[in-house]
């Protein structure tokens, strides 16, 4: 599958350009699910990092604090090459190791607060990202590209992050399988596996959506996701549910495989299961992974919000997107090219 068969703009010009000349060039910024209330059994940390990715951060404050890295929680994994803004979570009572807390150029504690539960993977809202394109080729071609991406939604790919190096989806799809890898895989190895075989399974739905036109299409049948509140239900009048798709309420959504996913109804369920049945699979399949491929449902597309992009010497974007999506995604509709490899090339 091609970059190109996940693009919605496909039919306008990128800017082209590189990404992350610095890691002052990728600032993200985490939009927590809720703030600490200042009460409670467990210490919020407000985090900066530089140059460092989620659990070398957590590795870092667990050593400063005397601490366990068990001890050490998070709601999402940040990028190493960017300037990252966090919350990360620590039992109450390291508070008083705190003020020894020495602070570095890559890793400062700028705010913390007491709260009354740990913080957990999911625990946010989305994240706020501020981004420059340099050395664009095209860099007026920005504009007609966000302005489609902030009008119809963003497709909710995954990006090139989530499948690793090689052939990750490939181990995940033998797992499902019930077949034995050359080497035996830790529990971490196995559940990253099977997530990137999911993830390749979702794109190529995600595809056959773009392709056909049905993106932001209400389709009987389809499981629609509520925007505020996640819940899930079955479109039956998609006459009713269209209006609601194009105000960004609900939009359609696609498979995560697993045993216990919902499933949708009719044409589209029969897709579903046609795409299982080409790789000699059913839902049941998934059940010999237990808790690692329960299933669940996934946005085809989601909202692109607080967008703002500039043209000077470089491309500058802002943008907000909802926990799980890819800027990476966004950058690739942006410069038509390879947004990993765009970084890549730029050390």
């Amino acid at each position: 599958m091609t970059p190109a068969a996940l693009r919605l703009t496909a039919g306008l010009p990128g800017t082209g350009g590189r990404l992350r000349a610095s890691p002052e060039d990728f600032e993200v910024e985490e939009i927590p699910a809720y703030l600490p209330s200042g009460q409670g059994e467990h210490l919020f940390l407000w985090v900066e990092k530089v140059g460092l990715d989620t659990p070398d951060a957590a590795r870092r404050i667990a050593s400063a604090l005397g601490l366990q890295l068990s001890e050490v929680s998070w709601a999402g994994l940040k990028d190493r090459v960017a300037v990252t803004r966090q919350w990360f979570s620590v039992p109450a009572w390291a508070e008083a190791s705190l003020a020894a807390f020495e602070a570095r150029d890559e890793l400062r504690v700028l705010a913390h607060a007491r709260h009354g539960n740990k913080l957990r993977v999911g625990h946010l809202r989305g994240n706020r990202f501020r981004i420059r394109i340099r050395d664009a080729e095209r860099p007026g071609a920005v504009g007609p590209v966000m302005e489609r991406l902030v009008a119809e939604g963003l497709p909710n790919a995954f990006g090139e992050q989530r499948f690793g190096r090689g052939d990750t989806a490939l181990r995940g799809r033998a797992l499902v399988h019930g077949e034995r890898l050359p080497a035996r895989p830790s529990a971490f190895e196995r559940k990253f596996y099977v997530s990137a075989y999911q993830a390749q399974l979702f794109n190529g739905m995600l595809e056959a959506r773009l392709r056909e036109g049905t993106l932001r299409r209400a389709l009987r049948g389809d499981l629609m996701r509520k925007t505020d509140s996640g819940g899930l239900f079955l479109c039956r009048e998609p006459e009713l549910d269209q209006p609601r798709v194009e105000r960004g309420e609900i939009a359609a959504t696609g498979p995560i495989f697993g045993w216990k996913m919902q499933r949708p109804e009719g044409q589209v369920d029969d897709a579903e299961q046609a795409v299982l049945a080409a790789e000699g699979l059913t839902l049941d399949s998934f059940r010999r992974l237990r808790s690692i491929a329960e299933g669940t449902r996934r946005p085809f597309a989601v909202a692109v919000g607080d967008a703002r992009w500039s043209v000077e010497s470089t491309v500058e974007l802002a943008f907000t997107l909802p926990a799980g999506s890819y800027a990476t995604v966004l950058l690739d509709e942006v410069m038509k090219a390879n947004a990993n490899d765009a970084s890549a090339a730029s050390g």
